[in-house]
């Protein structure tokens, strides 16, 4: 089977204040086939600043659940790398997914004879910053 893009997200919890509040959310977007989570890590910085991850499932039944297929696409080196500004004392998730949504979306170029040439992510931050300097549609007129 082919894949749709994959991403990998690190969402930091400084003072590791992990509430589970984010668990809702990403079963509805397992659910409903939008993603589709192949690998996931827990990363804790501790005190003395030594790195420790383990696997989503070791950690959290329901975290654990929500992989689909573990793919073991995050190395230790990736772990220690995507972690390299979390503080002392914090944790945080390291997600990779699949956008399980684009599959049809795939399909469909590939039907009408076209070829996906570029899969290109921008932070939302940097739309934000952009569009803050675009003079909007009044200031225009």
């Amino acid at each position: 089977m082919t894949m749709a893009p994959v991403e990998v997200i690190v969402v930091a919890f400084p003072g590791s204040a992990f509430n589970g509040a984010i668990l809702p959310e990403l079963r509805r977007l397992v659910d409903t086939s939008t993603i589709t989570i192949v690998d996931g890590l827990f990363v804790r910085r501790d005190e003395a600043g030594e790195l420790v991850w383990s696997e989503l499932a070791e950690i959290d039944a329901e975290l654990g659940g929500l992989l689909e297929r573990v793919e073991g696409l995050i190395s230790d080196e990736d772990a220690a790398e995507l972690a390299a500004d979390l503080q002392p004392g914090s944790s945080a998730a390291v997600l990779a997914f699949e956008h399980s949504w684009m599959r049809p979306l795939r399909e469909a170029v590939a039907g009408s004879g076209g070829v996906l040439v570029a899969d290109i992510q921008v932070p939302g931050g940097v739309v934000e910053e952009i569009l803050a300097t675009v003079p909007d549609e009044e200031e225009q007129a």
